[in-house]
């Protein structure tokens, strides 16, 4: 069956996720794959997607996403599910119009409203995970109600790192494919700063998963401080009180940091840091930011468990530690910017590794498997 394949979305917000999913669209539509975006909201995504010439659909309904989350009690999970169920079948009649030859869902809510838009439509249902589907991270029942209903909808799933995949039904065919990034034409200058004058930066949602206050504990106890601190980016989700928390606990530990809020491209302050910070107390799904930072010329510490694993030989392309541990973060921190000519050799070594996550190898990987689930 010819026609584009459809990818679907709960959220129009510019988070990690949703702007994986854009920048993978616009290199398959560059390679020649016919490709649709559809979303629950209208938003940023959805604008870039149009600037970007690709088709796309909004489908509203009573559903708000913004109230169902992790933290939803057992009540306002059920209802918000029956409430995805209804939009579901409103999205399958925007799949039928767009003549779809597969449906790919965005998240796990998108798994919800797909199941259902899949049946309507009658295409195949791919479900590309952008999260570890464990109890840690969704907690014990929607994790287990969630892999269930992929075993019995999905014809297929992409996982964004082998991570992911351990955590979803074994049965079901399968591809990793990571989320590429755009690398940069030329390779980055190098950075020999002293500590003293060094730049950190930590790119990321402002939530108590991704660690920005042991980031912050971690930093107070390195002996010689940076010149320039940025925490970069912004909060959703009903998170803004975690901001002021982390703007109170940094004013208490005597640390200058920039809180930038959300900004469209953090590639101006990573082409600027010579350390990137990735601190999730949770283990991280894949974590691109360690990826952009890593090809913008940063020396990168991230923490393990999950995706970083995958991506940095710890010591050689950057530096791993475990998720929470203060102490650990504070002498990876003091070794690197205590020693410039180290911190260099790191930097150089993991914009190498970079480039084995080019965004164009990543669309030939959903490429080939889009096509086996649905031939063109």
């Amino acid at each position: 069956m010819s026609g584009p394949a459809v990818f679907l979305g709960h959220t129009a917000a510019p988070s990690g996720a949703e702007l994986a999913t854009l920048r993978l669209l616009r290199t398959l539509r560059t390679q020649g794959t016919e490709v649709a975006l559809v979303c629950t909201e209208d938003g940023p995504v959805m604008a870039r997607a149009r600037d970007a010439g690709i088709e796309t659909r909004v489908v509203t309904g009573r559903f708000d996403s913004r109230a169902m989350t992790t933290a939803s009690g057992p009540l306002r999970l059920i209802t918000g599910f029956l409430a995805l169920l209804r939009l579901g079948w409103t999205v399958g009649g925007a799949v039928r119009e767009l003549r779809a030859r597969v449906l790919v869902a965005e998240s796990s809510k998108a798994l919800v409203l797909g199941a259902v838009a899949a049946r309507r439509a009658r295409v195949p249902l791919v479900w590309q995970v952008h999260d570890r589907v464990s109890r840690d991270y969704f907690g014990l029942l929607p994790a287990t109600t969630i892999r269930l209903l992929a075993a019995l909808v999905c014809r297929g799933l992409l996982a964004n790192s082998h991570g992911t995949r351990a955590t979803l039904p074994a049965r079901i065919p399968a591809a990793v494919a990571y989320p590429g990034v755009a690398l940069p034409a030329a390779p980055p200058s190098p950075r020999g700063r002293a500590a003293a004058d060094a730049v950190v930066v930590v790119v990321g949602r402002l939530s108590p998963w991704k660690g920005q206050d042991v980031f912050l504990r971690a930093l107070a106890a390195v002996p010689t401080r940076p010149a320039a601190v940025y925490l970069v980016g912004g909060t959703f989700f009903d998170e803004q009180p975690f901001r002021q928390y982390l703007e109170r606990l940094a004013d208490e530990l005597g640390l200058a940091v920039t809180f930038t809020g959300h900004v469209d491209d953090p590639d101006r302050y990573l082409a600027e840091a010579d350390v990137l910070v990735h601190c999730s107390v949770l283990p991280e799904p894949f974590g691109q930011v360690v990826v952009e930072g890593m090809a913008a010329g940063c020396a990168v510490i991230a923490t393990v468990p999950g995706g970083p694993a995958e991506i940095i030989d710890d010591g050689r392309t950057g530096r791993l530690v475990p998720a929470g541990d203060e102490a650990a973060l504070t002498a990876a921190l003091t070794e690197l910017l205590g020693d410039p000519a180290a911190r260099a050799r790191i930097a150089a070594a993991g914009a190498d590794r970079a480039r084995d996550f080019d965004i164009r190898a990543t669309a030939h990987v959903v490429t080939r498997f889009l096509d086996e689930v649905a031939p063109p």
